[in-house]
């Protein structure tokens, strides 16, 4: 029988513990953390057909008129507020996870677009926003002097 060496690896034996270690921290210290303020990054889906590129995005609570858009050669910007909503007869919290306040999201763009002629449509706490692809001329054929 051939006795073949084996093959120590060890920083994938350090990444396994380190795995091991997080996974046993996270469950015996839960990682909430009640005096930071919460983080709130909103969804996104991108994709892009022939034509266009087109960018949802999850905005649950925010009003139409909250939302700010900023659309550029490579990337768009938006920016959006929550505003916290209170009713007086809930004076005594006990807990409270939403959050409320600015957020702002850039994302990049895959190809490069015409920002004037970008159209964006809010409904249902999600925003749509539509940009063409810029038009760039992949072929030119030229003769020779």
């Amino acid at each position: 029988m051939e006795r073949r060496p084996i093959l120590w690896r060890p920083f994938e034996e350090v990444e396994r513990f380190r795995r091991e270690f997080d996974r046993l921290l996270e469950e015996f210290l839960p990682v909430v953390r009640e005096s930071e303020a919460p983080v709130f990054v909103p969804p996104v889906e991108v994709y892009e057909t022939d034509k266009e590129v087109v960018i949802k995005v999850d905005l649950p609570g925010v009003s139409k008129e909250d939302v700010e858009i900023t659309v550029k050669e490579n990337a768009v910007t938006v920016r959006a507020e929550r505003k916290e909503e209170r009713e007086e007869s809930a004076t005594n919290v006990i807990r409270s996870e939403r959050f409320y306040g600015v957020v702002e999201r850039v994302i990049p763009l895959p190809v490069e677009v015409n920002p004037e002629e970008a159209k964006a449509e809010y409904k249902d706490g999600v925003l749509i926003i539509r940009v063409p692809k810029a038009q760039v001329e992949r072929e030119k054929k030229i003769k020779p002097l």
